[in-house]
């Protein structure tokens, strides 16, 4: 029976793409989240042949290629809505596959932030990803599937440093790049095989080529909401990765056996990504339910409210419930935020919408830290939690004033059908 259902549901072409798109996700994000745990420290074994320090070269690494992608992405989800979706993901898997083994033959430091600056440039294999899902999905389905995809993100986030860790550990970094770009080749080679998209561009993108690419990013920001979601898209991931840069120091003034201060940092941070994972397979399909505007709203609140206690926690296990219950909310308002996306723009407009949210994102990303580590000079390690409070308790103001009280029906999506 369970056999059966297996093969009926894969005979349903968004489930199976949808299906096939989760696993990729899942090794994509293992592969490129592998290097985290050790990036800084290949950049010091590396060495460097110009002035910079070793500290200012570390941060290149991580910025580069978050401003590079917040260029391109914008760019690539135009050529997405043109020649389509799949190809899209396919050119940032086998691109990131290359550009991740030429890694492991870097000699100085500025190589390797040179080739991170490339990454940036030609990936960007979530908005591919997304834009797929979404074009393929029924439009009732759109928190369901952009759920599963936040689970296979927050699944191979929080694999890949474990398993980039190990593998440095045991073997050495460039046996690192090996693996991570056979696992991206592999998502690719599964994608190819695995995907059949129905794409045909729409009218406007056949007569208008790229010469109306600013009007058409226009068009999609004048939508109502649409600039409301993006901005919220924005804040949010600021208060996801604000903390990042203080966290270990934080931890430090809670007493935590010093012995175990990188491991329990590590629990920390993880144990968000966990329950962000679990709580979206609920959320996301709730929001289709209820409407994904509540579920932003609500998701803020609780957000907002959980960092405000962290403000004033004076024990180790009291951070660690709490980061485990932003992970919760964090469930709720990520899916919630790309299903909108889907639902307040047209169809057809996916490449572009997520293209231009995934620009965001990596803005967003190369802001955080910074600022993070700027409120806490300013004023303390604490200061930076509350921050982060006001921060999504004002996307949740933006959610209850700005977004369309009833969510659109966009007839020009895919109905939901079994053949």
């Amino acid at each position: 029976m369970l056999y059966k259902n297996m093969l009926k549901t894969l005979s349903i072409p968004w489930q199976r793409t949808l299906y096939i798109m989760l696993f990729a996700q899942v090794i994509t994000a293992v592969g490129f989240s592998s290097m985290f745990p050790f990036l800084p420290l290949y950049v010091e074994s590396l060495g460097t042949e110009t002035n910079l320090s070793i500290e200012a070269l570390a941060g290149l690494v991580y910025s580069a290629q978050s401003f590079a992608m917040m260029i391109a992405s914008p760019f690539w989800g135009a050529v997405a809505d043109r020649y389509g979706r799949k190809l899209m993901v396919e050119r940032a898997m086998f691109g990131g596959s290359l550009i991740l083994l030429m890694m492991a033959f870097v000699t100085t430091a500025e190589q390797l932030v040179l080739l991170r600056t490339i990454q940036g440039l030609i990936t960007g294999t979530i908005a591919a990803a997304n834009a797929l899902v979404a074009s393929e999905t029924p439009r009732q389905r759109t928190g369901y599937a952009m759920g599963l995809m936040q689970v296979g993100m927050g699944a191979g986030v929080a694999l890949g440093p474990l398993i980039g860790g190990l593998i440095a550990d045991t073997i050495g970094y460039s046996a690192t790049f090996y693996v991570t770009a056979g696992l991206l080749f592999t998502a690719g080679i599964l994608v190819f095989f695995g995907v059949k998209e129905d794409f045909s561009p729409s009218a406007n993108h056949k007569q208008s080529g790229f010469k109306s690419l600013f009007s058409e990013w226009g068009l999609i920001l004048s939508a109502p909401g649409i600039k409301s979601t993006y901005g919220m898209r924005f804040i949010s991931q600021l208060g996801r990765i604000i903390i990042l840069p203080i966290a270990p120091l934080f931890i430090q003034t809670l007493s935590v056996n010093s012995t175990r201060l990188n491991t329990f940092t590590g629990l920390v941070i993880g144990i968000a990504s966990a329950t962000t994972t679990i709580s979206a397979v609920f959320l996301g399909p709730l929001g289709d339910r209820t409407g994904h505007r509540r579920i932003v709203i609500l998701s803020s609140c609780g957000a907002a409210f959980f960092y405000f206690l962290q403000s004033r926690v004076t024990a180790g296990w009291q951070l660690l419930l709490l980061q485990a219950l932003i992970g919760v909310a964090l469930g709720g308002i990520i899916p919630a935020i790309s299903a909108l996306l889907a639902q307040l723009t047209q169809s057809g407009e996916e490449g572009t919408v997520y293209g231009l949210d995934n620009s965001i994102t990596a803005a967003s990303r190369a802001l955080a830290p910074l600022l993070g580590a700027a409120v806490a000079a300013a004023f303390s390690l604490r200061s930076v939690f509350t921050f982060t409070g006001v921060l999504f308790a004002f996307t949740a103001v933006m959610g209850l004033f700005l977004l369309p009280s009833r969510e659109p029906v966009n007839a020009d999506r895919p109905p939901e059908r079994e053949g």
